[in-house]
């Protein structure tokens, strides 16, 4: 319980006392964007770095050579816990913005700054709006922000780590028509700081491994055609190599 507290109150302090600072990344972001994007990233992985810590969470990075330095990306992850995108973004090099779900900028304060480092808000209930966050997605590649989708659509609570879901095909359709490169992301130890024992928070070390590099044009046409169901395949490949690594 101590941990919980300890998180909530860095959290919510960092939300409401941080209030000037949002306000003066927001004044900078309107004479500078590009300089507004580099100082948000640098305080939000700052706090996501002090939460990890203050949770219990000690995180090893697998495969951090496969992550292009040149280009940005479509980092494809596993999704089970709220911790993930804490680890996305203070393991990845360069600016990433993550695909969070709607009821997320109903938050206020938080959607400000998720709007800064580079978060989109997909409605999965509005086809339409959906097709307009896929389009956001790809100009934020263009524009050399990487881009981090869960395409299991929620957080999967199988026991078994490699009982994904089903990934949702359209969300691979940032890479296609930006002709990015998919990272694939493996993540293991996230829900068992958390969503595991709910509402308490645990120590737990993480592991993310990033996978190999690939274009979907270079894919087999069949392949190319179910991207997210080749795509799932290699990210569960992935996790049997993370446990049987901790076996």
């Amino acid at each position: 319980m101590i941990r919980l507290i300890l998180v909530a109150v860095t959290l919510i302090g960092f939300l409401t006392l941080g209030y000037p600072l949002l306000a003066a990344q927001n004044s900078l972001g309107k004479k500078d964007p590009h300089a507004r994007d580099v100082e948000s990233l640098k305080i939000v992985q700052y706090m996501f770095s002090l939460i990890l810590k203050l949770a219990g969470i000690t995180v090893t990075v697998k495969g951090a050579e496969n992550i292009p330095r040149d280009r940005a990306v479509l980092f494809v992850g596993n999704h089970r816990s709220y911790f993930d995108i804490l680890v996305g973004y203070t393991t990845v090099p360069g600016f990433v913005g993550f695909v969070a779900k709607k009821e997320m900028e109903r938050i206020p304060l938080l959607r400000s700054w998720m709007k800064n480092v580079n978060c989109l808000f997909l409605d999965r209930k509005d086809i339409k709006a959906g097709l307009k966050t896929i389009l956001e997605g790809i100009e934020k590649v263009k524009n050399g922000i990487s881009v981090w989708i869960f395409p299991e659509g929620t957080r999967n609570r199988n026991k078994d780590l490699k009982e994904l879901l089903v990934f949702k095909e359209g969300s691979l359709k940032i890479a296609e028509k930006s002709g990015c490169p998919v990272v694939p992301v493996a993540m293991v130890g996230t829900a068992e700081a958390f969503e595991s024992h709910f509402p308490f928070i645990r120590p737990s070390h993480v592991t993310v491994y990033y996978g190999e590099p690939f274009y979907i044009k270079e894919l087999e046409p069949d392949q190319r055609k179910h991207a997210g169901a080749y795509t799932r395949e290699k990210i569960v490949k992935m996790l049997g190599e993370i446990q049987n690594e901790n076996a």
